[in-house]
């Protein structure tokens, strides 16, 4: 068969102008004759195979080369009107589909092909008329399919027909009651062509008539389909016609008698009898478009399930309020949530969520409990959505599961018990930790309205909400914060929604709003005491501490701390959003109310960090001219709350504090608002601004307390500065009582700011003086800080008011302190607390004062002031500060003695004039007395510190002396029992004797000797020490301050002594001394005697010694104990009143105490023994040698030689071997003896030796010197080697025939 389109048989007839070859321009293609083809289609004779393939071959050729057969039928107009003709007629009469659909197929090309007006009127009048004439619907399914065809093909077609042929539309929409379904479904598929036309205007211009009967006619349509095919289409028309608001109002306002079907209703379907047995059951006029659709979701179709959603809500999105009700009534909700029960693909759930959504918007929908039907089902959509590829759809869930929380009446709950808000729990965390960060913010905005507390089961899941908090904060990783590039570029990457940005700051204000929803659950749980205790928890629960209301507002604190605040400041650094910061600083505030234990520490930690700054500074930014009121709001009421939490524990309580703390909370809480500047505006405004005061007030407060905490808002010299204009300028006006917070707060911040500010002088130093003055208690404007002493102390105005009470409070805050740490302690523990602390380094505040001190010495008068005339403790601490600065090693160390003496002598003078006629302890003046022995411990202390060569004890006249004499008159008139100032007075004296020069002593001692009231107190002492010694050998330890007293009392005599002796000075009374008693107490009572009042025993015995035991001081008493019975015996005479017996005696007892390991008295014992070997050598040389050579003064030194190199080499062993080489007796003192020591000095080598034992090495090498005990000319060598070696160590002017005593100069401070 040729390939040619022409009829063989008559083609030779036919001119040759309806021929034509058509193809490539190259040559070739396919001959056409456009009447041989007119004549194969006219001819009943040619088969339809023969009429298919000539059509297949036009249908090519006009794909191929358009415009060829256009230009071949405008030869002649008729011809082209005949060949469309001759097309139309054949879709009426050709029985061959395959033709029927090349007829359909080259007719709506031609149409095309010409592009002719008048064709298309002609095509449409020709199937208007072939339309009206045909009886059968069925032989017009071919003309309505061509004409969807056409319309497909050419959308403009469709307003012709809209507009000029409603008769075809009539006749299309009468074949839908044509009985066939599989021709119902062709004419609907015409339709869907028809309104389907891109651009959607067509379907606007339907005629309403027809619009309606389409309406109805559908209806009717669908609620007696039954082939799936037909459902397909009926629904997709539909969806076409509910695009359309009058469309939707006609579907919804049809009852059920006006869409009755004519046809038999047996043709549905079983899936569709349910339907119909509900439909006889509603009323005439009751909306069947719920039913239907209602239908389509029951088909189990997954396509008609998508259809019937997408149906349901695009009716309800016309009007949700107007067409929710009767969906809801037709219950239509449970089976949308059934339909989520099923697993179902995504397309479905979006568009069951779509109708949900929707449907949430009546009330309807919660009152008839949908929601609860549906709760359990929609959440495990949730999780399966979670699992699909497409986004969209568990954004869309979480948005729906957002609203039917939100919108759930509060009395009805959708989670009664724990399984359902777990499971929901889940469902949300799993939607937080999505890939996508847009549904990880839906599911943040459902979780938010999840922690309100009608959502809440019983017991409450402390843990489940935990959890969701924490899923929020492992999200913010992931967030894009702002870089320094980003932050230029902020704005246009906000304006961006799609920028990652932009997401990451909806998912923050998101996340924000849901923590401040928790935050809000846990004060309203707090608030119940129910849901606090969780009283229906489990019993194996209710001991677990993660599933509590106090680990929830933990978590709560603990990611706020640690991840909210950094994420949200470093997102705001860029360009603050107002909203995330009202959400922000509402939740800090909330903190505050959850835990109030732990918000001193969190609020100093949000105030250093600069919170302070960073609220004001929003502030300024965002609320100035009355914007963004929330803002505002949160801002004020977060500042409000770290400002009073900050007062409340700045200081301890008080009456007066609590009260200033309410007055600054009121102040706050009505002026703050107001208070919307930026930082660098507000020096202006605290010295220009023209409205309330209280604004300025505000201010004051907020520099105070973020100085307070260490973040500076201003610089130093604007504060200062400002300060001092804002407190004269309120003065001018007349009002110069400011409320005491705010003087309090002014103060505060001239003394912190004054080092990098101006000194003060005239007006504005007058106006702080006179703002201080305004308050009744300088307590109430009082901070614990060293700046107030400087700054107070700095002018001499402040200082002379205010000075001695801003001293007393910072004394007073460290007593307190240490009151608190003492409150325990009693008897010893106390005492030894306290001694430990002496020897501790000084304590701040002490620090503080030196310092002070040094830049203001006018402060040591007021320190003394206080001292005399304050409480003891306070007058005790005082001391305590003077103590410090006496001992530390200060280059003002002597000026300050000089300065302080004098204000030493006017305290004692006080206490003479005070106590005059009274005996001090009986005085009227309780005062006084508790502050003298503060006052004789500190003259102790600078005596002590006064280094010797000062030259004050050059001279005995001035002060030096009058505070002696003073001392001295009131030690006589101290009663005995007043250890605590008896002790430091009789220090102060011994001290003065001790340091004082040989040729400067002797009116010292004469001072001294002269006052008979000092030499009854001293006899009291010593008399009390000797009746009771032997009743009580032992000393408790409360004992301890009269064992102090009799020691010092025992060194001020053995210096008296020493010094009368040598000056020969006049003594006026004696004092009685039992020698007979102290030999007993040396042998018997040493074992239970203070190793201290040992030393200061043996002391004074060596004074005696010294004396001869013949001094005017002490008159000595014996017994027959030391000098045996009289007569006397020779020897006992000349060692009267110690006697030869005596002198074995105390020998034997001085010897024993060398065995001691104490050092004190190993120096005062071989002292003692030299002096009584002086004795013994001057009075009786026989007796003297008699004693060194007893057996017990061999194994005395036989223990100590074996006793080590240490021992060995000690200084009282070597002076020991001194007295006996000295005493020449080779019974004692042997050769190896000696040889043995110069080993040991050897194997040590000389220049290891202290200086004592160096001294003491020296006496004995000289005393071998001076002996024959080495004939051999090696052992002289050695020891002329060994002095060679000493001579740069010791000199002869150094060496002393006793032990230096240097380091019992001042026992007992």
């Amino acid at each position: 068969m040729s390939a040619d389109i022409i009829y063989d048989k008559i083609h030779f007839r036919h001119d040759s102008k309806w021929s034509g070859r058509l193809g490539p321009a190259e040559g070739g293609g396919v001959l056409l004759c456009v009447a041989c083809v007119i004549k194969m289609m006219e001819s009943e004779e040619i088969p339809s195979v023969r009429k298919s393939f000539a059509l297949s071959g036009i249908s090519a050729m006009l794909k191929s080369s358009p415009g060829a057969l256009r230009e071949l039928l405008r030869q002649d107009h008729r011809v082209s009107l005949h060949f469309t003709a001759l097309l139309l007629g054949m879709l009426q009469t050709e029985e061959n589909s395959v033709t029927l659909e090349k007829v359909d197929q080259v007719l709506v090309q031609l149409l095309l092909e010409l592009q002719s007006e008048l064709s298309l009127h002609f095509v449409l009048d020709e199937i208007r008329k072939q339309v009206s004439d045909t009886a059968s619907v069925k032989r017009l399914l071919p003309m309505f399919s061509f004409l969807g065809n056409l319309v497909n093909a050419a959308p403009f077609v469709a307003n012709h027909l809209m507009t000029q042929h409603a008769v075809l539309l009539n006749h299309l929409c009468s074949a839908l009651l044509h009985p066939d379904e599989a021709l119902k479904t062709s004419f609907i598929n015409v339709w869907l062509q028809l309104l389907g036309t891109p651009g959607g205007s067509v379907a606007q211009c339907l005629p309403v008539a027809i619009r309606d009967r389409l309406c109805n006619l559908l209806l009717q349509t669908l609620a007696s389909a039954s082939s799936p095919q037909l459902l397909q289409t009926c629904g997709g028309l539909l969806w076409q016609l509910v695009q359309l608001g009058e469309a939707v109002s006609v579907l919804m306002n049809c009852s059920g008698g006006q869409i009755a079907s004519d046809e038999n209703q047996d043709v549905l379907s079983n899936n569709s009898q349910t339907l119909s047995q509900n439909q006889e059951q509603q009323p005439p006029d009751r909306c069947p478009l719920p039913l239907l659709l209602k239908k389509l979701l029951l088909s189990g179709d997954e396509t008609l399930q998508v259809t019937s959603a997408r149906c349901i809500a695009s009716v309800l999105a016309h009007s949700p309020s107007q067409y929710s009700a009767p969906f809801i009534k037709a219950n239509v909700p449970g089976f949308l949530f059934d339909c989520l029960a099923c697993r179902s693909s995504d397309v479905l759930l979006w568009a069951v969520y779509r109708c949900l959504l929707l449907l949430t918007e009546e009330p309807l929908f919660f009152s008839q409990c949908h929601s609860v039907y549906g709760i359990e089902s929609l959440v495990r959509s949730l999780k399966e959505a979670l699992q699909l590829t497409q986004l969209e759809v568990p954004k869309q869930g979480f948005l729906l599961l957002a609203e039917m929380l939100d919108r759930q009446p509060p009395s009805v709950h959708l989670f009664p018990s724990g399984p359902g808000f777990v499971a929901v729990s889940e469902a949300l965390v799993a939607g937080i930790s999505s890939s996508c960060l847009l549904v990880a913010t839906q599911a943040c905005g459902a979780a938010s309205v999840l922690f309100r507390l009608n959502h809440q089961s019983r017991p409450v899941q402390y843990r489940e909400l935990k959890g969701l908090i924490e899923a929020i904060t492992n999200r913010f990783p992931e967030l894009s914060l702002p870089t320094p590039a980003h932050r230029r570029s902020s704005r246009l990457i906000r304006s961006d929604p799609s920028s990652h940005a932009s997401r990451s700051e909806r998912f923050l204000l998101q996340a924000l709003i849901c923590f401040q929803a928790a935050c809000r659950l846990a004060e309203d749980c707090a608030s119940d005491p129910v849901l606090k205790e969780n009283t229906f928890t489990a019993p194996y629960k209710q001991s677990n501490t993660q599933d509590s209301l106090e680990s929830l507002c933990e978590r709560l604190l603990h990611c706020c701390d640690s991840v909210w605040i950094h994420t949200v400041t470093r997102m705001c650094e860029g360009a603050p959003h107002a909203q995330i910061l009202q959400y922000f600083y509402s939740i800090l505030s909330s903190q505050f109310t959850l835990l109030p234990s732990l918000m001193p520490v969190f609020a100093s930690k949000l105030a250093s960090s600069g919170f302070y700054r960073l609220a004001m500074e929003h502030k300024g930014l965002h609320c100035a001219g009355n914007r963004n009121p929330n803002l505002n709001a949160s801002c004020c009421g977060f500042l409000q709350k770290l400002s009073m939490c900050l007062l409340s524990h700045s200081d301890p309580p008080s009456g007066l504090h609590q009260h200033d703390v309410g007055e600054v909370e009121h102040l706050l809480q009505h002026n703050l608002s107001s208070l919307c500047y930026r930082l660098s505006d507000w020096p202006s405004v605290l010295c220009e601004y023209q409205g309330p005061r209280a604004t300025q007030y505000c201010m004051v407060v907020m520099l105070h307390l973020a100085l307070q905490q260490g973040d500076r808002l201003l610089p130093d010299q604007s504060v200062f500065s400002s300060v001092v204009w804002l407190l004269h300028s309120v003065q001018e006006q007349g009002s110069c009582i400011l409320p005491h917070p705010v003087i309090r707060s002014a103060l505060y911040l001239l003394a912190l700011t004054q080092d990098k500010s101006p000194g003060l002088d005239g007006a504005p130093l007058h106006c702080i003086n006179k703002a201080l003055s305004s308050c009744q208690s300088f307590c109430s404007l009082y901070f614990h800080h060293p700046a107030l002493l400087h700054f107070i102390c700095r002018y001499p105005e402040l200082a002379e008011k205010f000075g001695l009470l801003v001293l007393e409070l910072w004394l007073t805050k460290k007593d307190s302190e240490q009151a608190m740490a003492d409150v325990q302690e009693k008897g010893e523990k106390k005492e030894s607390r306290i001694e430990e602390r002496t020897d501790q380094e000084p304590d701040t505040e002490t620090k503080e004062l030196l310092i002070l001190i040094e830049t203001y010495p006018a402060v040591i008068q007021t320190l003394l002031d206080m001292v005399y005339s304050r409480e003891a403790p306070l007058a005790e601490r005082v001391v305590g500060v003077l103590e410090v600065l006496l001992r530390s090693q200060t280059g003002y160390e002597k000026d300050f003695c000089v300065n302080l003496r004098p204000g030493l002598l006017q305290a004692l003078q006080r206490f003479s004039v005070d106590n005059m006629g009274h005996e001090l302890g009986q005085g009227h003046t309780a005062q006084a007395v508790n502050s003298l022995p503060l006052v004789l411990k500190l003259l102790c202390v600078m005596q002590a510190s006064d280094p010797p060569s000062s030259p004050l004890y050059t001279n005995m006249e001035g002060v030096h002396f009058k505070l002696l004499y003073h001392v001295s008159d009131i030690a006589g008139r101290l009663k005995p029992t007043n250890t605590e100032s008896l002790l430091p007075a009789v220090n102060y004296m011994y001290c003065c004797l001790s340091l004082s020069p040989a040729h400067c002593a002797d009116r010292a001692v004469s001072m001294l000797l002269s006052n008979s009231r000092l030499m009854d107190q001293l006899q009291t002492v010593v008399s009390s020490s000797s009746s009771t010694s032997s009743s009580a050998p032992s000393l408790s330890p409360s004992a301890g301050p009269a064992v102090a007293l009799l020691c010092c009392c025992h060194l001020l005599l053995s210096s008296l002594i020493t010094l009368q002796h040598t000056h020969c000075t006049q003594v006026h009374k004696s004092i009685g001394w039992s020698l007979d008693t102290a030999v007993q107490r040396l042998l018997l009572q040493k074992r239970h005697t203070d190793s201290l009042l040992l030393v200061s025993f043996l002391r004074l015995l060596q004074a005696l010694l010294d004396a001869d035991l013949a001094s005017a001081v002490v008159v000595l008493s014996t017994g027959p104990g030391l000098v045996g019975p009289r007569p006397l015996e020779v020897e006992d005479g000349a060692l009267y009143p110690l006697g030869s017996r005596g002198a074995q005696c105390l020998f034997a007892a001085l010897s024993g105490l060398l065995l001691q390991k104490h050092e004190f008295l190993l120096r005062s014992s071989v002292n003692c023994l030299s002096s009584l070997l002086g004795f013994l050598q001057r009075k009786s040389p026989i007796t003297a040698k008699y004693v060194v050579c007893q057996p017990w003064s061999r194994f005395l030194l036989c223990c100590l030689l074996s006793s080590g190199e240490s021992c060995l080499l000690h200084p009282a062993t070597l002076r020991l071997i001194t007295f006996l080489l000295q005493g020449g007796s080779t019974a004692v003192l042997r050769k190896p003896d000696l040889l043995q020591v110069m080993e040991a000095v050897e194997r040590k080598g000389v220049k290891e030796l202290n200086e004592d034992a160096a001294q003491a090495l020296r006496l004995l090498l000289t005393q071998i010197q001076s002996t024959v005990i080495f004939p051999s000319e090696e052992n002289k060598q050695r020891v002329r080697s060994m002095m060679e070696a000493l001579q740069p160590q010791t000199t002869a002017e150094s060496c002393s025939p006793h032990l230096s005593s240097s380091s019992i100069l001042y026992p007992f401070t």
